[in-house]
């Protein structure tokens, strides 16, 4: 009976012991497969859909087709996860945009071809670039005479903001005809007129969206799409704003200016602001000083001194409502 019953026991032991093993093992299985599974980065990173179409300056793109839906899924999700650099083009925007638009209405563009000024600059009127293009639309010097614009040692209108734009009005303009899409004038505004008219004709092609062309300019139209998805839909793409967070715009006393100006820093604090404000909102002044020849005037932007500062409690005036959440 008792060698009966130290078998029950030892049989028992080896069981429970056997089931130990079996949970030892299945739990550090468990423990190795959630191992393989756990992220290995605090936040995750989603993927951002591409719609199936949408329109730009009034032409309707669908995104079927391999290379538009890659393409635009490229500049989508750069822009969605480059936070600091859309971030602080949308609160330029708040500040430049309410400048650009009605030029571009006057002159019979499409609104959104505000954004070209967006991927071309930054929304940054002082732009410079290795290229030697300036300003907030990126002329050229050359470019920049031909449409109307002065450049001197002293004066550089590709950084006057309303001429500049209205230099670029007349550029899309002049493209828009020669091409017939908007599409096409946006990516000549970025290659040259000459260069997309000579591809369309070596490579046979129709529209100027099936070039195969150098990477900057082949990417150039779908940042624009992109960027315009995103500004006009920033929440959906994780840009939170408040209201006091946007750059606000700027008013200004306007100086008409009929005479030589020998000392720009002197005239500066005449007008109560510092030489480093005067030359901030009219950057197209490119030295200390000014010469105005017989017959010629400029116009000099003096922010009022309310506008120079923010105020606690204080909210700028919102340009486009969809950028903020109250």
């Amino acid at each position: 009976m008792i060698r009966k019953k130290a078998l029950y026991i030892t049989i028992f032991i080896a069981t429970m012991a056997g089931g130990a093993v079996l949970l030892a093992l299945t739990s550090w299985n468990d423990l190795e497969k959630n191992d393989a599974q756990r992220p290995l980065v605090l936040s995750m990173t989603a993927s951002v859909e591409v719609p199936e179409s949408m329109t730009f300056a009034g032409e309707q793109i669908t995104f079927d087709r391999y290379d538009k839906r890659e393409r635009l899924d490229r500049e989508l999700n750069s822009f969605t996860y480059f936070h600091s650099t859309t971030l602080l083009l949308i609160k330029r925007a708040n500040r430049i945009f309410p400048v650009i638009e009605p030029i571009l209405k006057q002159q019979g563009l499409p609104d959104d071809l505000k954004y070209l000024a967006v991927i071309e600059s930054s929304l940054d009127p002082r732009a410079f670039s290795p290229s030697r293009a300036a300003g907030l639309w990126q002329f050229l010097q050359s470019t920049g005479k031909q449409y109307g614009l002065e450049v001197t040692a002293e004066v550089d209108e590709r950084y006057h903001v309303e001429k500049s734009t209205l230099a670029a009005a007349r550029y899309l303009r002049d493209a828009h005809r020669r091409f017939g899409t908007w599409s096409a004038a946006a990516m000549a505004y970025n290659g040259g007129l000459a260069r997309i008219s000579r591809e369309l004709t070596n490579q046979g092609a129709d529209e100027a969206l099936d070039l195969w062309l150098v990477e900057e300019t082949t990417r150039y139209y779908y940042r624009m799409l992109a960027i315009k998805l995103i500004f006009e839909h920033p929440q959906q793409y994780g840009f939170i704003i408040k209201p006091e967070q946007l750059y606000k715009p700027m008013n200004f006393k306007e100086v008409t200016v009929t005479t030589s100006i020998p000392d720009l820093a002197a005239f500066a604090r005449e007008q109560g602001i510092t030489y480093a404000q005067l030359k901030d909102f009219n950057s197209w002044l490119r030295s200390s000083k000014l010469t105005v020849t017989s017959g010629k005037q400029y116009i000099l932007l003096i922010p009022t001194k309310e506008d120079l500062y923010y105020r606690k409690g204080e909210k700028p005036k919102v340009h486009h409502k969809w950028w903020v959440s109250q």
